[in-house]
């Protein structure tokens, strides 16, 4: 097993490229944020045999971002972009912002004004555990409403405008899934003002803050974790339908990722991008797509566990229209 391991471990890490920058925070902190440093580092798509793209769909750019073990930083779960800005949350429990910063060619390529704060529950107080804060989706409407999902203890909850965030978040309906990690997990805005909501374990549902209603039932038994499970998911800039980011991983060093789309019915599309070894892949989590030069660009975030044998990974992949 520690042979495994160690080759686990050096086969994760080709792709990097390109020095450790710092990403430094804000100068000062806003009220109730707290500025953090991390680094990032461009990189690429690794050794050849692993990444499996369809046409019309091409590799743009990627990003490692690095911080010291125990650092809040670690667990970044699902994000979304709002202009340049990066919005996430942790699955300890906490809420990330920083700017995206672009080359010239419009590939990834740093992070600037990091910073975090505890997300609160029902008592305006932050989770006493990790468990309780197991944040694992996020979504942001037009008008910058915060709405955030939880997995070990399903919750679905509305924290407010990003710019005035309720220290006491609004719960909505939450569909029945199971505690735990088959529950939970990937949430976007969907038609109407609704939440589309996905579990780990399978099914889609419409959720608004009084009900939520059936797309796709969860299959019985629940989708193996040994097999591919919806991890995050985002609402297409154009408004036709969902991407959807999934995840297969199979002890001791099996690990992939996918994105696909995702109609209005719960039903995938076939797959526009496949990610694993011996290339560049990790635990994906969330995807986030945007509208940019007549195309659609994703970016994947992968959650590393704050486990040294994994990175936090900000891939990004542009779509042509039509695919």
């Amino acid at each position: 097993m520690r042979r495994l391991a160690a080759l686990a471990a050096l086969l994760l890490l080709p792709g990097c490229a390109g020095a450790l920058v710092v990403a430094g925070p804000l100068p000062g902190a806003a009220a109730g944020w707290t500025p953090v440093a991390a680094a990032t580092r461009t990189l690429g798509l690794g050794l050849p045999g692993g990444v499996r793209m369809a046409p019309g769909v091409r590799f743009a750019g990627g990003l490692q971002i690095v911080s010291p073990p125990g650092h809040r930083l670690h667990g970044l779960s699902d994000f979304r972009l709002v202009g340049d800005e990066l919005v996430a949350v942790t699955d300890a429990g906490d809420l990330v912002r920083a700017t995206l910063r672009l080359d010239r060619r419009g590939r990834p390529a740093g992070l600037s004004g990091l910073r975090l704060r505890p997300l609160t529950g029902l008592d305006g107080a932050p989770f006493p555990t990790k468990s309780a804060g197991d944040a694992e989706g996020l979504a942001v409407a037009a008008d910058q409403t915060l709405f955030i999902s939880f997995e070990q203890t399903p919750r679905l909850w509305s924290y407010g405008r990003l710019d005035a965030l309720q220290a006491r978040p609004t719960p909505w309906a939450t569909p029945p899934v199971p505690d735990g990690n088959a529950g939970l997990e990937a949430i976007a805005i969907g038609d109407g003002g609704s939440l589309m909501v996905a579990a780990e374990g399978g099914g889609v549902w419409t959720c608004d803050p009084l009900a939520c209603r059936e797309r796709a039932p969860p299959p019985e038994p629940p989708i193996d974790v040994g097999d591919w499970r919806v991890t995050g998911m985002d609402r297409d800039p154009s408004g036709e339908g969902w991407f959807v980011v999934e995840r297969l991983y199979r002890a001791p060093i099996d690990m992939r990722g996918r994105l696909r789309r995702m109609d209005g019915a719960g039903t995938f599309g076939p797959v526009l991008v496949e990610l694993s070894l011996p290339s560049t892949t990790d635990n994906f989590e969330g995807v986030a797509a945007v509208a940019r030069n007549g195309a659609t660009r994703l970016y994947l975030l992968s959650d590393d566990n704050d486990n040294p044998k994994q990175r936090t990974l900000l891939l990004a992949f542009d779509v042509r229209p039509g695919r």
